[in-house]
Parts: structure tokens; sequence; C-alpha cells
């Protein structure tokens, strides 16, 4: 089998690469690892099971390759030299992403896990944050003379390479190691879902990671994609945990149904008789505080916005949870902390959730989600259809209702007069509806209708934001003569900021949005000033609607007296507790930082580093901590 000589000179040097990365990252832990002969066999015979699982994943796109091309393009010059060329940049790349494990592991203490999948889709941050910390001309050079040596050694034993271009093998024979070849890899991925091996080998944390191969812990976390918390940040016993779980979320109308720590349902109780008012709940993409005039803002992005809040209840220190539209998501439908790793949304274990779609359904609710884009991007489709809701996206849409569109979907006018009629469909039912309704036209490349505002489409987020702005308007205008207005809840909140970079860990002003609840028959206008986050909507809407019901929301109602003014607020890696005026931050190295918030303005924080306070580390442990116990233990699931 000649043709697959190349493969086997690839194993030898792929497995040497893991080899010598692994020794590397053992002798620069060795403090830290379990050296005993028996820890050591373990580390290097498992790490050596999981370099070669990890190669033939690598290895399938050549395999197929060889087996499709025909003898006499096989023999081909150009073949020849497109496989040398090929190969001399894979084998540079396995030498980069040892010297780039070197780094994420003086960082982290772990292979590549989710983290490296987080720097994959953030790739500007990332690259800019790699730019400033390393040198990377330097290094990249390092790794092409290295490279240069191994294709060198490889050019002598190959007698210059011709030996990797001998085949005499059949079609026959081709189709057999292929087959061989292509079931390993397979077999793999249907057995070893989870690096089980790894984490069984040893009790020693340093030497399960060491055991691990890097290529293959990347392709896991992007099938595992959350960040376990027991594994990368502070924790605290359970019971410890639980107990204060229970003190930090039970308020005064509120109580646990159990005294079972594992049992999280409590019954929440309102004075006064129940309302079966409409909610039409707007999501709004990107709307930073920082945009608005009401916050000090001199633009006039928001005219129609500011006078809105004016007449409405504004939560004018409400914040978001995280920076993407499925941490908005997730945080006001299901009232949960900004869990370490990707936002539940997008976990594939995300059916029947508790959270306001099961709620408003229970107590009759028409509950629709409402989308200008399709509805499979970031998986929201998935999660609201199996949480509550009927989907209504941009399929569902005819042609004559889609006046404008780009490729986030129809404009924000084409999805209020869209949400309008759905409105006007549950109205004629006699059914209460609650639509969850998503805005996209904030959102690059920026471009809307013309003639609607003073802006040029396509100019940029200002010209996002205007045209958001007049788009509300003019929905407000319209529904206000439907003969549902006045028994109607409209609330507009931003899914999150329009940016999320900053000086610090967690910039906080990043996370200042609005929330503006607008019912003119219905609630008197009021600034509402208390420090608050998006956690806390639901409860706060049912509050305003009376109701009496089952709970497991993290978040409270804003509007009682009893309400301990935080906001919960992360990244997927980083995870923040604001309270008091001071921020705690547990980072994924299982350490913690704690600053005073100096000054919070408009464009930027000003933080002072002061000594962690114990109970302010113990609420933001409890906070993450319990969140992720329970959808470990699947505590967060609706029931009846």
């Amino acid at each position: 089998m000649n043709r697959y000589r190349f493969l086997g000179y690839f194993f030898i040097i792929f497995v040497s690469i893991s080899f010598l990365s692994r020794t590397a990252l053992l002798v620069y832990s060795f403090t830290f690892v379990d050296t005993s002969i028996i820890g050591l066999l373990k580390l290097f015979i498992v790490g050596f099971f999981y370099d070669v699982m990890a190669y033939f994943y690598y290895i399938i796109p050549f395999v197929i390759y060889l087996f499709l091309l025909p003898q006499k393009w096989y023999n081909s010059k150009i073949h020849k030299v497109l496989s040398l060329v090929v190969f001399f940049g894979v084998v540079y790349a396995i030498v980069f992403n040892g010297v780039s494990e070197w780094f994420f592991w003086e960082e982290f203490g772990k292979r590549f896990n989710f983290i490296a999948v987080d720097y994959l889709v953030y790739t500007h941050e990332v690259i800019q944050n790699i730019r400033e910390s390393y040198p990377i001309p330097l290094l990249l050079e390092a790794v092409l003379i290295v490279t240069g040596i191994i294709f060198y050694v490889l050019y002598k034993c190959t007698k210059g390479f011709e030996k990797l271009f001998e085949d005499d093998s059949t079609y026959k024979e081709r189709a057999w190691m292929t087959l061989v070849l292509l079931l390993i890899p397979i077999l793999s991925f249907i057995f070893l879902q989870k690096q089980t091996i790894a984490t069984g080998s040893s009790v020693n944390r340093y030497n399960q990671e060491l055991s691990k191969n890097g290529f293959y812990s990347l392709f896991s976390a992007f099938r595992n994609n959350e960040l376990d918390y027991y594994e990368f940040y502070t924790t605290e016993n359970n019971t410890k945990i639980l107990k204060n779980y229970r003190k930090l979320v039970q308020g005064k109308n509120s109580h646990f149904i159990s005294d079972d720590l594992n049992k999280t349902l409590r019954q929440v109780a309102h004075d006064g008789e129940e309302k079966k008012y409409n909610v039409m709940l707007v999501m709004i993409e990107s709307l930073s505080a920082s945009y608005m005039g009401l916050y000090g803002d001199s633009k006039n992005l928001t005219p129609h916005i500011d006078a809105l809040a004016k007449k409405s209840l504004f939560f004018s220190n409400f914040f978001a949870t995280g920076t993407r539209t499925v941490r908005g998501m997730e945080a006001v439908t299901m009232s949960v902390p900004p869990t370490a790793g990707r936002s539940i949304v997008k976990r594939p274990d995300n059916h029947n959730m508790f959270g306001m779609g099961q709620v408003f359904k229970e107590k009759g609710y028409d509950n629709k989600f409402i989308y200008a884009g399709h509805g499979y991007f970031d998986n929201m489709n998935d999660y609201f259809g199996h949480n509550g809701f009927k989907i209504v996206d941009r399929n569902s849409f005819d042609k004559s209702e889609v006046t404008f569109a780009n490729v986030w979907g129809v404009c924000d006018e084409d999805l209020f007069d869209k949400s309008i009629k759905e409105a006007d469909a549950s109205y004629a039912k006699n059914m209460p509806f609650f639509s969850f309704i998503m805005t996209t036209t904030n959102h690059r490349p920026f471009t809307y209708p013309d003639g609607k505002i003073d802006i040029p489409s396509h100019t940029g987020r200002w010209g996002g934001v205007k045209y958001t702005d007049y788009a509300i308007n003019a929905f407000l205008e319209k529904a206000a003569k439907k003969p549902w207005f006045n028994d109607t809840l409209f609330i507009f909140v931003a899914d999150h900021n329009g940016g999320s970079s900053g000086k610090n860990d967690l910039p906080l002003y990043r996370y200042k949005i609005p929330l503006i609840i607008y019912a003119p028959e219905i609630v008197k206008a009021k600034n509402i000033t208390k420090v608050s986050s998006q956690i806390d909507l639901a409860p706060t809407v049912m509050s305003l609607l009376q109701w009496n019901y089952k709970s497991k929301f993290y978040g409270k109602d804003i509007l009682n007296n009893s309400f301990k003014p935080r906001a919960l607020i992360g990244t997927y890696q980083k995870l923040g507790l604001y309270q008091d005026n001071k921020l705690t931050i547990l980072l994924p190295n299982a350490t913690a930082k704690e600053y005073k918030v100096k000054e919070l303005g408009l464009y930027d924080t000003k933080y002072e580093e002061m000594p962690i306070d114990k109970n302010d580390l113990d609420d933001a442990v409890t906070y993450y901590q319990s969140a992720s116990y329970f959808y470990k233990h699947k505590l967060d699931r609706y029931e009846k």
C-alpha cells in the first residue's frame, strides 16, 4: 500500500510533535504533576492513545483524497508538487499548534477547551490580544525554521521524496485501507464523545490534562459546548451553595415548596386579581445606553425612545447579562445567570426549560417567537419551539409583507407590521398573547429603507440605531389603533450592548442597556434607578400581571421594596456580580478579583482593585455554581 506511505510518515511526525509538546508541558508543570512511575506511565500511554485518535481525525480528508485520486493523476508532477506544498502547510500547522498550546497552558493550565473555541469565534478581540501580548513575527519565523528542519529530514529519509510517491496498489486494496482508516475515527466519534479515559486515568488534574491531545480536545470542545464550572472556577461545598441560593432568590412574596435543597420550585403569590394583559416584548439588537439621549448621548439617535421612556416605567440602571443575543434571550426568558460556556439557547440539552414561555402557556396565552431572520441561526427556533413558543420567522413572511431585507432578515418596520398581524390573529381567537419580538436592523451591515431617517443606509451603527428608533415609534402608532392596545404591556429591552471590548476584565458601562415598560392605561410613568439586570425582567412583568405561579427564576421583582440591587454580567469565560458599587469577577483559572467601581460613565468605567470581600465572593460563587449545578442535574426544567 505504497500510496498511503505519505500518511505513515505523517503519523510519525504528528505523534512525535505531540509527544514533545506533552513532555514540554510536563516539565513546565513538574511540581504539580503526579511523577510516580505509574502516574507517568498512565500519562504517556493514555496520551499516546489520544494522539493516535487525533491523528485519525486529522487525516480523514487525505484518506478520501488518496482513495479517489486516479492512478494517472497520482503519478503527475502537479499532484506531487501540490502534495508537498500541502504537506508542508500541514506540518507547519502542527508545529504552530504545539507553540499555541504552550501559551494556552501557561494561561489556563489546560489543554485546548471551550475557551479556545471561544477564541476562534471572537477573532478580532483575540488577534488584537495576541498581537499585543506576544512577539508574533519571531514565533512564526521559529515555527517556519522547525518545519523546514522536519521537511529536510523527511527529504533525506525518502530519497528526495521519491519514496513518498511510489504506488503499486490496486483499487480493491485502496478500498479496504480507506474503509479501515475511516472506520477508526467514526467509532471514536460514537463511543468516545467525551474524554473520559483521560479524566479517569488519574485523580491529579494536571496528569489528566497532560494525557489529552490538543487537537482532540479542541474537537471535543466544539461538540461539548460548555465550560464545566466545577473544573474551571472557584467552588464551594454544594450544600453551602444551595442554602445560600435560597437566601438570594427567595422574596417576601415567595417560598420554597420543599425543604429539600435539590427541589428548586417556589410558590410566588401576589395580592389582587390576576390580569390577562397581552405582552409584546421587543428585544432590540445592540441598543446600548450609550446611544441614547436619555443617558446623556448628544447625537440625537433615539428621540422617540427617549420620549417613550418618560411616559413609561423606565429602568435606568439596568444591565445585560452578556454580550451576545442568545445571552439576552436566555436571561430574559429563563431568568438565569450567564453560565460558563455557551448560552443555554445554543446547547443541545435545552428543551422543556423553566421559563416565561412555559408560565405564559400555562396561563392560556398564545405565545409566539417573532424573528426578522431565519431562526435556525444560533439555534433560536429549536430553543423557543421547545420551550412554549410558536415560531414566526423569515419563512413565515409572504412576499407582500417584505418591503426591505438584508442578510439578517426583514427590516424592523416589516417585523413590527408582522407582529401586529400576529397579535390581531390571537385577539380574533379571543386569546391573550405573549409575543417575543427580536429585531435585527441595528446590526452590521446597517442597511434599511431609504428616506426614513436623516442618516443614509449602510453608513454605520448610528444609522441602525436611529432607524430602529423610527421603526419603534411607527409600531406604537399603528398598535395604538388596535382594540387590544389598552390591554397590552409593551416592553422594550436590548439583547446586549453595541460592543463588548474595554480596558477592563468586564467593562461595566458596556453592559448598561434600557428597559422600558409602556402601557399608558396600566402603568404610571416612573424612573426606577435600582441596579438590576435581564434576569429580573420576567418576575417584574409577572408582578405587574399580579400572577400567582410556581417559579424557578433567579431574578426578583424590581418594583418590590425588598429588592436588593445587583446585576449579573459576564462573558463566556468571566463571570461577574455587581452590587454595593463593587464588581466581583470569577475567572476560569479558579481565581477571583474584586474592584471598587469609582466611576460608571457613559463611555468608560473606572475601577480600583480591592481585597476580595468574602460575602461578595460567596454570593458570586452561589449564583454561578448553583446555576451550573441545576443545569447539570436537570433541576432547571419545567414542572407543572
